[in-house]
């Protein structure tokens, strides 16, 4: 079933962001005077389509993974004498500039709507309190103690983990300290601490900002009880059902499902005895952890199986909403954050600071887009505007074959006052299909590297 869900939230996701994205180049070419042949959302066979008055088809095709605009052009094929004013290639520099910056500049512009709908609607999130601190860590030796609630990050200020996180990776590659401002619970004023770091987080795949600090998250006390059991996994082999209570592993008591989680971990392969409360009745269980592999890159114990939610406390609760005005702004701010992060993690990942393994295709996102859309609209619609700035920004890179590259060949030509020679733009193809098809195979490889 999961698998299933996370098909349908690929298709969803690609569907609605390629087709935006198709449609900023057809909106623009419209208004610039271009006969538009052909806008299809899919690939393939069309399943439907019809003939609009301007002589243009919109189909349905049948494969659901983007979609794509053919316009009237001389290159690709002969044109009627009395509509080669129609032709892309006949017109101006600038107006082909402005219909392949379109394409990029729309997946932006539905990623400022979808925060701006997030603001609107609010936000509920969990404050980021200070849970354990772990002894000669970086956040002890910097004074952060358990109960804090941190309010900034390097300076700029934070409401939720979330925030917390990409501020964080923001600095991968500092050396000297990270700045975190936090106050105690139910005090006002608030204080720097600066956590000594070096080589900040260079080199973990994935990156640990929390851990590597030395911190966690503050949370409820969860009580060891079932709430997801996997099909096929080691919890529904021993029995295990939604509602057990776990009393007992391996004859010990467990006074929470963080105990239940480091005694599996720890037994990769080693028969357990459980004695569980089910329906008021106490039963026994023999459970066999599967193995897999940790984060760094030991052998642990995995049984399938997630803990029942719990009620958070009001005051550890916090709301993100703004006025139908104001959310406009911060949706605008948000969206250039998201931007100037991921062309930062771009340029790190270049120059070795961030590991390549970062890199993720179709298998991860669709791993994440049935994730969030499990989770709830609020995760799968930010999800959304995530994914659309990461296609916006990756169009633009000055790669032949991308929207970047064919801007920088119209730049050269505005500015030569001629087109750079097909003999080029052909050489440029080649090593840009190179380029775009050595990632998405790397891409793949790490996808398929995770799913192991």
């Amino acid at each position: 079933m999961d698998v299933i869900q996370n098909v349908l939230a690929v298709i969803v996701v690609l569907g609605l962001l390629v087709t935006f994205h198709e449609f900023g180049h057809f909106w623009v070419a419209r208004r610039c005077g271009i006969k538009v042949l052909r806008f299809s959302v899919g690939f393939g066979k069309p399943l439907w389509s019809r003939v609009d008055r301007h002589g243009t088809e919109f189909a349905v095709a049948a494969i659901p993974l983007g979609g794509y605009v053919k316009m009237l052009d001389e290159r690709e094929g002969p044109v009627d004498p009395d509509e080669r004013h129609l032709a892309f290639n006949r017109k101006s520099v600038w107006a082909r500039i402005a219909v392949v910056v379109a394409g990029p500049l729309a997946n932006f512009l539905l990623a400022i709507v979808a925060y701006w709908l997030l603001f609107v609607v609010g936000i509920t999130t969990v404050a980021p309190v200070v849970g354990e601190v772990a002894p000669d860590s970086a956040a002890a030796r910097g004074g952060l103690t358990s109960g804090q609630e941190i309010v900034a990050v390097q300076g700029e200020p934070v409401r939720s983990w979330d925030d917390i996180n990409l501020k964080l990776i923001a600095a991968i590659g500092e050396s000297g300290a990270i700045s975190l401002t936090a106050r105690p619970d139910g005090a006002t004023a608030a204080r720097e601490y600066r956590l000594p770091v070096e080589d900040w987080l260079v080199g973990q795949d994935p990156p640990r900002p929390l851990a590597t600090l030395g911190f966690t998250p503050w949370r409820p006390a969860m009580p060891a009880v079932l709430g997801q059991v996997l099909e096929g996994e080691a919890a529904a082999d021993a029995g295990l059902q939604v509602g057990d209570r776990i009393l007992t592993v391996a004859g010990e008591p467990i006074d929470g499902w963080m105990a239940v989680v480091e005694r599996v971990r720890a037994s990769p392969g080693m028969p357990l005895s459980l004695d569980i409360e089910r329906a008021g009745t106490r039963q026994t269980l023999t459970l066999t952890p599967g193995t897999r592999a940790g984060e760094e890159g030991e052998t642990i114990g995995y049984i399938g199986a997630g803990v029942a939610s719990v009620d958070w406390p009001a005051e550890y609760q916090r709301e993100i909403h703004y006025g139908p005005l104001e959310a406009v702004g911060q949706s605008i701010h948000k969206t250039a954050e998201m931007s100037v992060l991921t062309l930062d993690a771009m340029r790190k990942m270049l120059v070795g600071l961030i590991s390549p393994s970062n890199l993720s295709g179709p298998i991860t996102i669709a791993r994440i887009a049935g994730e969030t859309a499990r989770t709830g609209v609020e995760s799968f619609i930010g999800f959304l505007a995530y994914l659309s700035i990461s296609l916006g920004i990756l169009n633009l890179l000055p790669i032949p074959v991308l929207d970047g590259g064919h801007l920088v060949y119209y730049l050269i030509e505005a500015v030569r006052g001629r087109p750079v020679s097909e003999q080029a733009q052909a050489v440029g193809f080649r090593i840009g299909l190179a380029l775009v098809g050595s990632m998405m195979l790397m891409a793949m490889y790490f996808d398929l590297m995770r799913l192991w």
